[in-house]
C-alpha cells in the first residue's frame, strides 16, 4: 500500500501577488482582491494581515456592489424586491457587499503592478451578473488602484464601490496621531449607523485642519469634499515618526468614511480607516449617490495610497 503525500493546503487569503516599485511595496490577497501589505521602507502605510489570517477588519478590501451597510439586507428593484444575508447581525444589516471573500482571477502581471478580475454570479438577494477588474499599480507617487465594473447581464442594477484600507499608526497608538479630512458635511446616522441625514461639520467632526485623535471616537461618512490643485481628496494619519500615511481619491468617487475601531473588540484603535467610497450607507434604498447600472455600461474609480 502506497501513500501519496498530501499538499500543503494554500494559504487562508489565497494566492499572494507581490509588486514593487523603489521602495515602495505591496502584496495583493487572490481572496476579495485584498491589499494584504502596503509598505514604504519597510514602514507600514496599510496595518497589515498574515497571509494565513482571514482579513480581521475588512483590511484592504473591496467593496462591492455596495459599500458599507444595507438596511436589512433588503433592497427594491422595478418593484421585485430582493434580500441578501444579514452579515452584519447584531445591526441587522448587509455589510460590504459580496466580494470581499471570493477568489478573484489573475488577469496580468508585471514587477509593480497586478489586475486581477471577479465575475459577480447572480445569487440569492442578486439576481445580475458584474464584471470587476482591480488594477494595483506602483510608482514613485505609491499605490494607485484603477476598478472598472461592467454589467454583463441582461438586467439594470444598482451599484455602489468603495475600499477598506486601515491606515497604519507606524507602531504608535491612534491617540499619538493626527488626522485630516478634506470634506465639509458630516453624515448623521441612527444607531444601526444607518443614515439619518447631513450637517456641516462641528465639533469632532470637523476634521479639515489636523487635528488630534486622542478621545475621538469615529465611525462616519462625510459628504462635500475639498480637493487639491490635481483634483484628488485626503484623507492624512499624521504618526510620531513624522510621516503620514494618505489615502486620495479622484473626481470618481465623492464619499468618504473614516473609522476609528473603537468599537471593534479584536482591533480596537488598531489603525485608522480611511475608505474612499462611490456612496453612504444604504444607498440601494435611499438612491443617494446610486449608480444604476444599465447592460453594457461600464463604471470607473480611481484612489491611491501613500507615506509623505
Amino acid at each position: 500500500m502506497t501513500t501519496s503525500a498530501v499538499p500543503a493546503p494554500p494559504p487562508v487569503s489565497g494566492t499572494q501577488y507581490v509588486i514593487a516599485h523603489g521602495e515602495h511595496r505591496a502584496v495583493v490577497a487572490e481572496v476579495g482582491a485584498m491589499v494584504r501589505e502596503y509598505g514604504v521602507g519597510g514602514r507600514d502605510v496599510f496595518v497589515p494581515f498574515g497571509e494565513d489570517e482571514v482579513a480581521p477588519v475588512f483590511n484592504g478590501a473591496v467593496l462591492l456592489p455596495w459599500p458599507n451597510r444595507l438596511a436589512d439586507g433588503a433592497y427594491t428593484v422595478d418593484g421585485v424586491t430582493y434580500e441578501v444575508a444579514h452579515t452584519e447581525p447584531d445591526r441587522s444589516n448587509a455589510l460590504h457587499g459580496l466580494a470581499c471573500w471570493v477568489r478573484w482571477t489573475l488577469v496580468e502581471r508585471s514587477d509593480d503592478a497586478v489586475t486581477l478580475e471577479l465575475a459577480l454570479a447572480p445569487q440569492k438577494g442578486w439576481p445580475f451578473q458584474l464584471v470587476t477588474q482591480v488594477r494595483y499599480a506602483l510608482s514613485d507617487a505609491g499605490l494607485e488602484v484603477t476598478v472598472t465594473t461592467r454589467n454583463v447581464g441582461a438586467g439594470t442594477a444598482p451599484y455602489g464601490i468603495g475600499f477598506h484600507p486601515w491606515l497604519s499608526a507606524g507602531g504608535a497608538t491612534l491617540d499619538e496621531c493626527t488626522v485630516r479630512l478634506d470634506a465639509t458635511t458630516h453624515v448623521t446616522v441612527d444607531d444601526r449607523l444607518l443614515p439619518t441625514g447631513t450637517e456641516p461639520v462641528a465639533g469632532p467632526y470637523d476634521l479639515r485642519e489636523e487635528r488630534s485623535l486622542a478621545g475621538l471616537d469615529l465611525d462616519d461618512a462625510w459628504l462635500d469634499v475639498t480637493r487639491d490643485e490635481q483634483g484628488l481628496s485626503w484623507c492624512r494619519l499624521g504618526r510620531p515618526d513624522g510621516r503620514t500615511a494618505a489615502v486620495w481619491m479622484d473626481g470618481s468617487m465623492d464619499t468618504w468614511q473614516v473609522c476609528s475601531a473603537n468599537h471593534i473588540p479584536h482591533f480596537r484603535r488598531g489603525g485608522l480607516a480611511a475608505e474612499p467610497m462611490s456612496c453612504v450607507a444604504d444607498a440601494f434604498n435611499t438612491g443617494e449617490r446610486l449608480v444604476r447600472l444599465a447592460p453594457g455600461d461600464e463604471h470607473t474609480v480611481r484612489w491611491g495610497a501613500t507615506l509623505l
